[in-house]
């Protein structure tokens, strides 16, 4: 068994990067678009792009790896049975739930590892998402243009003929409060200041007027600072531990432990299912691996759906002992009882 184990594995990682490798470039390909479709709304380099794709590879991770691992493990079976490689490991003494042990082990680290990107990369990954979105479309409203017209500063309408090296140069601001006051005021440079709390313009060297239907007012002035009166939204990081005790209070975050809880452990419950059928004779019993692969991630993500939807935490533990218990009985009906 010492031999055959690495042996096992190698064919095991050869059919996983096959898989694994093309799912996820197309899904990466999915959310390049997706990211791609806020250039709409917000400027982003190239890098920042990649940045956000950086974000938005835990999900990629949980989705991809949990689908890989059922279709390479029943390909593996599915092609050591048609090698008669497993009738000769059975003829050597090797029994079935021998040879599945490894498998098993093979399903408990995959389950490992995708609880922690759920449970941990996920989390982060979302709230660094968010927040970068959040900073951007602060600075998309901040972001004046030269030589542009209908530009909005807070509540003040804004034209800037130059802008250089962050100096803005033959500024005007008007304003318009309500029908019967307008404002108008207008400087020969101007700075945009940005802070945690506050962003203000500092004009320099200008004059303004109000003006109503009775009266006109006309400063001329030195400095003068106009704040942004229109409040940034900023994001709060929220601690992972604190995140997901909410679940004990929010019905929402405690459907989405049950759906990541159960979809991490799909690996596991995955291989009596799947070594059920793909653990066959070749000469009298057909391959059937993709029936399998599509019926059996159809089934457990179809359920995985339904615990976010509607699931408690008896629900979750029932169906995990149905899984495992459905899993062993056919694997013993079908593959231990002969071989």
């Amino acid at each position: 068994m010492a031999k055959v184990k690495p042996y096992i594995s190698s064919n095991f990682t050869k059919s996983f990067l096959t898989i694994f490798l093309p799912f996820s470039l197309i899904i990466s390909l999915v959310y390049l678009v997706k990211i791609a479709a806020l250039t709409s709304s917000i400027q982003i380099t190239f890098l920042e792009l990649f940045r956000l794709y950086s974000y938005s590879v835990p999900d990629i991770l949980f989705y991809t790896l949990s689908l890989s691992f059922v279709a390479a493990l029943a390909n593996v079976l599915v092609g050591l049975s048609q090698d008669n490689e497993l009738i000769a490991l059975y003829s050597l003494g090797l029994s079935a739930k021998k040879i599945l042990r490894h498998f098993l082990i093979l399903g408990l680290l995959f389950s490992i590892l995708l609880s922690t990107v759920s449970f941990l990369a996920m989390p982060l990954s979302k709230q660094l998402y968010k927040s970068f979105k959040e900073e951007k479309k602060n600075e998309a409203k901040l972001n004046i243009v030269a030589g542009k017209l209908g530009q909005k500063f807070a509540n003040y309408y804004i034209y800037v003929k130059e802008k250089k090296e962050g100096l803005f140069k033959d500024i005007v601001i008007y304003n318009r409060t309500n029908i019967n006051n307008e404002q108008f005021f207008a400087a020969k440079t101007a700075k945009l200041k940005n802070n945690s709390a506050t962003t203000s313009l500092l004009l320099n060297d200008g004059y303004g007027y109000t003006y109503s239907d009775d009266k006109l007012q006309q400063a001329k002035y030195k400095t003068l600072e106009v704040f942004n009166n229109i409040n940034k939204k900023s994001f709060k990081f929220e601690d992972i531990i604190a995140h997901w005790r909410k679940a004990t209070t929010d019905i929402g975050i405690m459907h989405r432990v049950l759906f990541f809880t159960f979809l991490s452990l799909l690996p596991l419950l995955s291989v009596y299912l799947v070594a059920s059928f793909t653990m066959i004779n070749p000469r009298y019993q057909p391959n059937r691996s993709f029936v399998v692969i599509f019926i059996t991630s159809l089934v457990l993500y179809l359920t995985a759906s339904t615990l976010e939807k509607w699931g408690t935490p008896l629900l979750l533990v029932l169906s995990i002992f149905i899984f495992v218990g459905t899993g062993k009985w056919l694997f013993h009906k079908r593959v231990s009882k002969y071989f």
